[in-house]
């Protein structure tokens, strides 16, 4: 299992670039439920946007641990 990943010669870390995933993913999703007005349920937003944060971050890694290159 690779540690970095080879992006035209640089070599970054794994979790730098699960992480920069995540939060693009997580944007997208905070919109959507904003436009949807989903954040009049959810208690406390901060932390709400911080968990899904997190649980992206650990599905992507999940999701990244057999990666081949």
């Amino acid at each position: 299992m690779p540690t970095e990943f080879d992006i035209y010669g640089v070599y970054v870390p794994r979790l730098f670039v699960i992480m920069l995933v995540a939060l693009l993913i997580s944007m997208a999703i905070r919109k959507v439920l904003a436009a949807l007005g989903a954040y009049a349920f959810i208690w406390h937003r901060g932390m709400f946007d911080i968990a899904l944060f997190i649980l992206l971050i650990a599905g992507l890694s999940f999701l990244t641990r057999w990666y081949v290159a």
